[in-house]
């Protein structure tokens, strides 16, 4: 082959390139002080739920596969690479290729189709006299992507049996990571997997710029991201707000309550001042969304997601800045409320606060469409004492209708709830408590969709943590009203990561103990799986119950927390809180003494009503 003479090693290139075109059979590296992937849980999911949201903008069911090659096409941003010395180093752009390939790993376990698997895995790995290696050829990672590649039920819990202590945060992160676009990731359905595969690889666009020269490469990259001149969607604008107020002082002072509420979120996490903003923004000021039909433009609620700081500048006349005094206001006023209680919100999402519970459960769903919710009905001239019945309020009015959904199957990904959320928002900007409470009320009750919707709930496919965090819910509400614990265990029961506390069967998965009720082990195996037949054990105990028969273990069960305990008679026993607890709740409590198939229904049942008064819409009087 021919070496490119000097004027060509000075060269540059530029070219869109699809994913596939990206990725198939190249190898890429990193330098060696470039080694770290530092991509948190929001930036991946914002990059899943970019991805599948203008998937689902194109696709329709009767569509052909085809049909995939008429969809509009999506640009992921630039790339920038240095191949010198045969090898093609990543200047900028590996947190995106990284992630990439984290979701081709996970397309690639999902797909059925052996044709189509091979073509993805070939954007994943390749091999070289019958050597194989990954694309991102990167030593450091080998062992985590090993991990990932080859084992489709990945568990975060596995990680320190194959992480070296000098690896671990490099490494865990690329695992949370993962974790997160399998939690992220909805399809919808099986069929939808090939299509959306297509359409990544074919219809999703990097802009490739190869230097072929190592200084060429970073002068590039340093213009590209210059400090002075590649500006944050922040701060653009306030530049903006500031520069439209006159006098000095004044603009001083505005730009102290900008740069005080600004670190303020930072100091939660480096992106968070931009997600306040298109809270804030999108709760008191979007009037329009786009429409779910094929080639549709973005609007209000979209483009404040990706311009917000252009959007205020076009619609400054809605937003009523036509003076000096308007801008002051609007930074001094409006921004220092909303993005303050933004800042509160977030603190709740992390804290489990009395009386905030709520939005911390909404957090642990993964539900970040909560914030302009929450703040779409608070006032600037709201009383203290109303904006915390409005958030009390609205984050119950959350926590009922996504675990309706959940019982019922149903998702509450952001692209799912995307647009129902943006019709709450409108439906209670501004509004009083009373108002807000009825039309909230109007809202749960006007549905069909409650916790008697679906009597098979339990686990199912990846929902297990769902199934935890309920379990929890319930454990926690027999005991707190039962007198049983002072304060909520909650916390205990179950924690994002390492909780102390694992779901257990009641019957040991054994269908041949079973078989004068189940004669067919899949029917066993999905009746086993029902919450009915599940509770909360510690890890310890529930790893040495686990073959034991129901028999054989029932007694160790007093032990534990009292909804597991109600299984046994003694109970009930000199427990008068949990006993005025079933009188008051009218709930269908009753040992059991064996545990049938006819129990595990009963059981069903009662976590059922349990469910049903947890969750019940009338809670959202508690504050009127």
């Amino acid at each position: 082959m021919k070496e490119k003479d000097n004027d060509e090693l000075r060269g540059i290139d530029s070219n869109a390139r699809t994913i596939e075109e990206l990725l198939d059979r190249k190898k890429y590296t990193l330098d060696y002080y470039q080694r770290e992937y530092n991509w948190q849980k929001n930036q991946v999911t914002d990059l899943i739920n970019d991805l599948t949201k203008k998937f689902f903008d194109n696709y329709h069911e009767e569509d052909p596969r085809e049909q995939v090659e008429k969809y509009d096409h999506y640009f992921l941003g630039s790339i920038i690479i240095s191949q010198t010395g045969g090898k093609r180093f990543i200047i900028d752009g590996q947190q995106r290729l990284t992630t990439l390939t984290l979701l081709l790993i996970k397309l690639h376990h999902l797909l059925k189709d052996s044709e189509q698997k091979s073509q993805v895995a070939s954007l994943i790995f390749s091999t070289r006299f019958a050597k194989k290696s990954f694309n991102l050829d990167i030593e450091d990672r080998e062992t985590i992507m090993n991990v990932l590649y080859s084992d489709t039920s990945f568990d975060l819990d596995s990680l320190e049996s194959f992480v070296q202590n000098d690896q671990w945060d490099s490494i865990r992160n690329i695992a949370l990571r993962y974790n997160d676009i399998e939690t992220n990731l909805d399809l919808r359905n099986e069929k939808i997997i090939p299509y959306f595969v297509d359409w990544l690889l074919a219809k999703v666009y990097l802009v490739e710029i190869i230097a072929y020269n190592e200084g060429d490469a970073y002068t590039i990259f340093e213009t590209m991201n210059d400090r002075g001149l590649s500006l944050t969607p922040v701060e653009m604008l306030k530049g903006y707000l500031l520069a439209n107020i006159k006098n000095t002082d004044q603009r001083n002072s505005s730009n102290e309550v900008w740069r005080m509420r600004i670190q303020l979120l930072k100091d939660i996490d480096k992106d968070e001042d931009a997600n306040a903003i298109k809270a804030w923004l999108r709760s008191q000021y979007a009037k329009s969304i786009r429409d779910r039909t094929r080639g549709a433009s973005p609007q209000d609620f979209e483009l404040i997601g990706t311009e917000f700081h252009r959007w205020v500048r076009h619609h400054s006349d809605r937003l009523g800045l036509d003076s000096s005094g308007a801008f002051i206001d609007f930074i001094k006023k409006d921004f220092d409320f909303y993005t303050g209680h933004y800042n509160e919100l977030r603190s709740a999402s992390e804290k489990f606060i009395p009386n905030l519970e709520c939005v911390y459960y909404n957090a642990q769903s993964d539900f970040a469409l909560q914030y302009p919710v929450l703040l779409a009905p608070l006032r600037v001239e709201d009383s203290k004492e109303d904006i915390n019945k409005k958030i009390r309020i609205v984050s119950r009015f959350v926590d009922i209708l996504i675990h309706r959904r959940i019982w019922n199957f149903r998702s509450i990904t952001h692209s799912t709830m995307y647009y129902a959320m943006y019709l709450l928002i409108l439906a209670i900007r501004g509004k009083s408590v009373s108002d807000l409470v009825n039309i909230l009320h109007t809202e749960l009750t006007k549905g069909n969709e409650n916790f008697q919707g679906d009597s098979s709930f339990g686990l199912h496919g990846t929902n297990r943590k769902k199934v935890h965090r309920i379990l929890a819910r319930i454990t926690d509400f027999v005991e707190i009203q039962s007198n049983d614990s002072s304060q909520s265990r909650y916390l205990e029961y179950f924690q994002q990561g390492d909780s102390p506390y694992e779901v257990e069967h009641i019957w040991a998965n054994k269908p041949e103990c079973h078989i004068d009720e189940f004669p067919n082990t899949v029917d066993f195996e999905r009746y086993r799986d029902r919450i009915g037949g599940l509770l909360l054990l510690r890890k310890q105990k529930n790893a040495s119950f686990n073959k034991m028969s129901y028999d054989e273990k029932r007694d160790y069960y007093l032990r534990e927390n009292l909804l597991t305990q109600s299984l046994h008679e003694k109970a009930y026993e000199r427990n008068p809180g949990f006993l005025q607890f079933i009188e008051r709740s009218q709930l269908p409590l009753r040992p059991h003494s064996k545990f049938k198939k006819a129990d595990l229904d009963a059981r069903q049942d009662l976590y059922q009503k349990l469910a049903e008064q947890i969750w019940n819409p009338e809670r959202l009087f508690q504050d009127v």
